[in-house]
């Protein structure tokens, strides 16, 4: 699949763009592959319904190798050739997986991030598909702040159920913003979607979501991939993911046997 030169300016512009349809061939797999990931977790699945909040929200990730449907559609679908469209990039590496569920009636927001800051990986050619199985109405839509992926600092990663720094360097970031209490500051993207769609956005793209209010289930796949200028970056502490015992050094290449050229 190709995407025009217009999607291209506005994902290198505002950091984020929706692709309508780019999964819908994929969305019994994909829903079978989430389905099954909910019901049997990894060590790193995680509970973020804070105390009194009604309904559930679920993450995990890192579960490509044990969830076939993932595997499939990461090797088979056009994911591949639209992150290298949109990172301008000649080569493209798996990153990880990232399974978000939302039940019906969930309280629980995604606050406000960069996935980066997360990562022991930076460069500017990196790409997150966020890919919805279920209908997303407006309000329950991932939200992105335009254009905050060419901010010079990065924001304060957090853990998500108790709000704690997640590292102990806060003064090499900014505090997290919020749009909701400063509208006029900062405009955010967000859209209505459909199964299969998926919203592309950058690594430092600020992001975040409502609570589901809906009557149904939101079930997405995220699926992240890094370019040919990506390089293995030491953090202050334990990153998310961990990959344990990777043996990387800063400046390196992230090892191909762990992130698969796709």
């Amino acid at each position: 699949m190709n995407i025009s030169k217009e999607q291209i300016d506005h994902y290198k512009k505002d950091g984020a763009i929706m692709i309508p349809s780019l999964f819908t061939k994929w969305i019994n797999s994909i829903k079978e592959g989430i389905d099954y990931n909910i019901d049997n977790p990894s060590e790193y699945g995680a509970e973020n319904t804070k105390k009194g909040q009604k309904g559930r929200f679920f993450d995990d990730y890192c579960n490509w190798q044990r969830i076939p449907q993932f595997e499939n559609i990461i090797k088979n679908s056009d994911a591949r050739n639209v992150a290298a469209q949109l990172m301008g990039s000649m080569n493209v590496q798996f990153f990880h997986d990232h399974v978000l569920y939302k039940s019906a009636g969930s309280e629980t927001s995604t606050p406000w991030h960069q996935d980066g800051p997360y990562y022991f990986v930076k460069g500017n050619m990196t790409v997150s598909f966020w890919i919805p199985v279920d209908y997303i109405p407006i309000e329950s839509s991932l939200r992105i702040i335009k254009g905050s992926h060419k901010w010079t600092k990065e924001v304060t990663p957090t853990k998500w159920l108790t709000g704690e720094d997640f590292y102990n360097n806060k003064k090499d970031y900014i505090p997290v913003p919020n749009p909701d209490e400063n509208p006029t500051k900062y405009k955010t993207l967000q859209w209505e979607m459909n199964p299969g769609d998926a919203i592309a956005f950058h690594f430092n793209s600020v992001h975040g979501a409502r609570g589901n209010k809906t009557n149904s289930k939101r079930r997405v796949l995220s699926l992240r991939f890094i370019g040919d200028d990506a390089r293995y970056i030491e953090r202050s502490g334990r990153t998310s993911p961990p990959f344990p015992n990777h043996n990387m050094r800063e400046g390196q290449k992230l090892r191909d046997d762990w992130f698969p050229f796709i």
